[in-house]
């Protein structure tokens, strides 16, 4: 089951109406192209309440002069004005006193001072190619310019196509390609004839609790240094959006968050309120929007966002940073997710899966092919067994157990559950490298 990111506008999907696997659209996309610009009104009567809402409800990417469509919706519908200019002897009033007086300062573990200690490490990308443009988000992670984003951001430009990236002081510079890691969605860019940038604090995803506030910061739909914040919605939620061009999954082990992510937020950071990176934004779940003129919108945030682990990234961004091809764990065998079987008339009734009178169904990732001299196959694992576990955390699918596993560095070891025959068991076994494919 796989999606992949496309760089390029994508439609939006109908609420019930699923893609080809767990519906989540890609976070990085180009803006609609040829949105009608918004006009204001002409002079018209007062209307009711109902109208009045109905234009406030007009999405934002209706027109870029949303100042202009507010101030006349406000003037069409708002209280008729008064003559608070002038005093009853017909005289000018006094100007109202403006209060000049500076925001407060930040407080230590408030979104404001993560927001003031991460603003300057984000950066706007910008690309080109020939797939296509657009624009996406980044972190600094050097003074010299290295910056880390996401694989499908920065992928249209990967044959011949151009970089940009704007600072958070305004300047701007050219970018090229360190490495691509398409099965984390991990790239390294380096900008060019840059100095003194302020890298970002890199956390532990490792640390991270549901329920904690987190903080979102990139460029949505362009707008550079975009600031939201929510909590850690879920841990460990595994994410499949794309395979790459040898057929492998890009699956990973997400951070959910309920803070606002949209279309050009990906690369960007997630980070605690001490200001520390501790997730890598890169997808989001949409569902379709019309809006009252019966127009239809793309998909934005409906509060259901995956970013990346730091814990995960990190290995991958230093082997690209020295010029090594990434790599990663694996267990040498091909699964799927176990069978569900509904009475005589289901189906999934293959190895592993069982079934009673009624519905039954079992969770866990089922063993389809066991590579010769795979690890797995040397710890003793079999065709038609279901993975139930590896180490504390419990596997649930086939998804569930790739994301897993990408969590782990070769060379690990790793205590293994799964069923045979109705009978659970346990192996212990040290992963292999993807290296060592032949």
């Amino acid at each position: 089951m796989t999606e992949t990111p496309d760089p390029r506008p994508s439609g939006a999907t109908p609420e019930h109406q699923h893609e080809p696997t767990r519906d989540l659209g890609p976070i990085w996309e180009t803006e609609p192209q040829g949105q009608p610009a918004y006009a204001a009104p002409p002079p018209r009567r007062r209307r009711g309440a109902g109208l009045a809402a109905a234009v406030l409800a007009t999405s934002v990417l209706a027109g870029g002069a949303a100042g202009v469509g507010g101030a006349a919706a406000w003037q069409e519908w708002g209280p008729e004005p008064t003559s608070a200019t002038t005093t009853s002897s017909g005289t000018a009033s006094a100007s109202p006193v403006l209060d000049a007086a500076p925001a407060p300062a930040a407080t230590d573990g408030s979104v404001q001072a993560a927001a003031e200690a991460v603003l300057p490490s984000v950066v706007k990308i910008n690309v080109s190619g020939s797939g296509g443009s657009g624009s996406g988000s980044g972190v600094v992670l050097t003074e010299d310019g290295q910056i880390l984003t996401n694989h499908h951001v920065v992928e249209v430009a990967e044959e011949g196509g151009t970089i940009t990236v704007d600072f958070a002081d305004g300047s701007h510079a050219r970018a090229e390609i360190l490495g691509l890691d398409p099965l984390t969605d991990t790239a390294l860019i380096q900008a060019q004839d840059v100095s003194g940038l302020t890298p970002a604090s890199i956390g532990s995803s490792s640390a991270l609790a549901v329920g904690q506030d987190v903080v979102a910061i990139g460029s949505p739909f362009g707008l550079d240094a975009t600031v939201t914040s929510g909590i850690v919605s879920a841990l460990d939620r595994p994410v499949d959006v794309g395979t790459d061009s040898e057929g492998n999954a890009t699956v990973y082990p997400a951070v959910q968050t309920d803070a606002a992510i949209n279309p050009g937020n990906s690369g960007g950071p997630l980070v605690d309120l001490a200001g520390r990176v501790v997730g890598i934004n890169s997808s989001i779940r949409t569902t379709g929007s019309s809006s009252p003129f019966g127009q239809t919108s793309e998909g934005g945030s409906i509060g259901l966002g995956f970013a990346i682990p730091i814990d995960e990234i990190m290995p991958i961004v230093e082997q690209m940073a020295a010029g090594e091809a990434p790599t990663h764990a694996r267990l040498g065998i091909s699964v799927s997710d176990v069978g569900v079987d509904v009475g005589s008339g289901g189906s999934g009734s293959g190895p592993g899966s069982s079934s009673t009178e009624g519905a039954l169904v079992v969770d866990g990732a089922q063993v389809r092919t066991v590579g010769a001299g795979s690890t797995a196959g040397e710890a003793g694992l079999q065709e038609g067994d279901i993975i139930t576990g590896i180490d504390d955390r419990a596997i649930t699918s086939a998804d569930s157990l790739v994301a897993t596993i990408r969590s782990y560095r070769p060379g690990d070891e790793v205590t293994v559950t799964f069923e045979r025959d109705g009978e659970e068991q346990t192996t212990t076994l040290v992963l292999d490298s993807d290296a060592d494919q032949s």
